[in-house]
Protein backbone atom coordinates (compact mmCIF):
# COMPACT_ATOMS: atom_id res chain seq x y z
CA UNK A 1 0.00 0.00 0.00
CA UNK A 2 2.61 2.39 1.68
CA UNK A 3 4.64 3.52 -2.00
CA UNK A 4 7.36 6.03 -1.98
CA UNK A 5 8.85 7.50 -5.30
CA UNK A 6 11.99 9.32 -5.56
CA UNK A 7 13.01 11.63 -8.38
CA UNK A 8 15.56 14.50 -8.48
CA UNK A 9 19.28 12.22 -8.59
CA UNK A 10 21.84 13.06 -11.86
CA UNK A 11 24.93 14.19 -12.14
CA UNK A 12 26.26 17.34 -10.46
CA UNK A 13 29.32 19.37 -9.89
CA UNK A 14 31.33 19.92 -6.70
CA UNK A 15 30.19 22.63 -5.01
CA UNK A 16 26.47 22.20 -6.81
CA UNK A 17 22.82 21.80 -5.76
CA UNK A 18 20.22 18.73 -6.22
CA UNK A 19 17.55 18.95 -4.60
CA UNK A 20 15.60 15.03 -3.97
CA UNK A 21 11.77 14.55 -3.98
CA UNK A 22 10.05 11.52 -2.57
CA UNK A 23 6.73 11.60 -3.12
CA UNK A 24 4.93 9.11 -0.55
CA UNK A 25 1.37 7.86 -0.60
CA UNK A 26 -0.84 4.88 0.70
CA UNK A 27 -2.45 4.53 4.16
CA UNK A 28 -0.02 6.29 6.29
CA UNK A 29 -0.93 6.51 9.64
CA UNK A 30 -0.04 9.76 12.24
CA UNK A 31 3.04 9.33 13.80
CA UNK A 32 5.69 7.84 11.38
CA UNK A 33 8.61 8.94 10.94
CA UNK A 34 10.54 10.10 7.41
CA UNK A 35 14.93 9.87 6.61
CA UNK A 36 16.83 10.17 4.01
CA UNK A 37 19.80 7.69 3.67
CA UNK A 38 22.50 7.02 1.07
CA UNK A 39 24.72 4.09 -0.03
CA UNK A 40 27.96 4.56 -1.69
CA UNK A 41 30.05 1.68 -3.63
CA UNK A 42 31.59 -0.50 -0.74
CA UNK A 43 30.27 1.13 2.27
CA UNK A 44 26.65 0.42 4.37
CA UNK A 45 24.18 2.17 4.42
CA UNK A 46 23.58 5.23 6.52
CA UNK A 47 21.50 8.18 7.74
CA UNK A 48 21.67 11.43 6.01
CA UNK A 49 18.60 13.47 7.42
CA UNK A 50 15.40 12.37 8.79
CA UNK A 51 12.47 13.75 11.22
CA UNK A 52 11.33 12.00 14.22
CA UNK A 53 7.66 11.76 14.50
CA UNK A 54 7.60 15.20 15.79
CA UNK A 55 9.15 16.67 13.24
CA UNK A 56 12.25 17.26 14.62
CA UNK A 57 15.20 17.22 11.84
CA UNK A 58 18.49 15.17 12.72
CA UNK A 59 21.31 15.64 10.38
CA UNK A 60 24.46 13.60 9.67
CA UNK A 61 27.74 15.49 10.59
CA UNK A 62 29.20 14.93 7.14
CA UNK A 63 26.25 16.86 5.91
CA UNK A 64 25.43 19.76 8.91
CA UNK A 65 25.14 23.08 7.24
CA UNK A 66 24.94 21.59 3.71
CA UNK A 67 21.50 19.71 3.66
CA UNK A 68 18.07 20.52 4.69
CA UNK A 69 15.22 17.92 5.20
CA UNK A 70 11.64 19.57 4.51
CA UNK A 71 8.35 18.12 3.78
CA UNK A 72 5.06 19.38 2.18
CA UNK A 73 2.25 17.96 3.71
CA UNK A 74 0.13 18.95 1.15
CA UNK A 75 1.85 17.25 -1.84
CA UNK A 76 2.53 14.07 -0.08
CA UNK A 77 6.22 14.98 -0.27
CA UNK A 78 9.58 14.90 1.45
CA UNK A 79 12.42 16.66 0.06
CA UNK A 80 16.41 17.19 0.83
CA UNK A 81 17.80 20.24 -0.75
CA UNK A 82 21.53 19.41 -0.92
CA UNK A 83 24.06 22.31 -1.45
CA UNK A 84 28.11 22.21 -1.49
CA UNK A 85 27.98 19.07 -3.00
CA UNK A 86 31.52 17.05 -2.47
CA UNK A 87 32.72 14.06 -4.20
CA UNK A 88 32.27 11.66 -1.25
CA UNK A 89 28.03 12.75 -1.55
CA UNK A 90 28.21 10.48 -4.57
CA UNK A 91 25.60 7.54 -3.56
CA UNK A 92 22.42 6.38 -4.27
CA UNK A 93 19.67 8.12 -2.16
CA UNK A 94 16.91 6.15 -0.58
CA UNK A 95 13.73 7.75 0.64
CA UNK A 96 12.59 6.00 4.16
CA UNK A 97 9.44 5.63 6.21
CA UNK A 98 8.89 3.94 9.65
CA UNK A 99 5.44 2.90 10.60
CA UNK A 100 5.26 2.30 14.08
CA UNK A 101 2.21 0.63 15.26
CA UNK A 102 2.05 -2.63 16.87
CA UNK A 103 5.07 -3.87 15.41
CA UNK A 104 7.52 -1.80 12.96
CA UNK A 105 7.44 -1.62 8.67
CA UNK A 106 9.81 0.26 7.06
CA UNK A 107 9.23 1.28 3.54
CA UNK A 108 11.93 2.52 0.75
CA UNK A 109 12.41 4.46 -2.43
CA UNK A 110 13.80 2.72 -5.07
CA UNK A 111 16.81 4.70 -4.63
CA UNK A 112 18.15 7.47 -6.65
CA UNK A 113 21.70 7.88 -8.03
CA UNK A 114 23.90 11.06 -7.21
CA UNK A 115 27.28 11.43 -8.88
CA UNK A 116 28.97 14.19 -7.79
CA UNK A 117 32.32 14.88 -10.15
CA UNK A 118 35.21 17.31 -9.67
Amino acid sequence: QVQLVESGGGLVQAGGSLRLSCVYSGGIPNGHTMDWYRQAPGKQRELVAGFTGNDNADYADSVKGRFTISRDYAKNTLYLQMNSLKLEDTAVYYCHMNIKSSYSRDYWGQGTQVTVSS
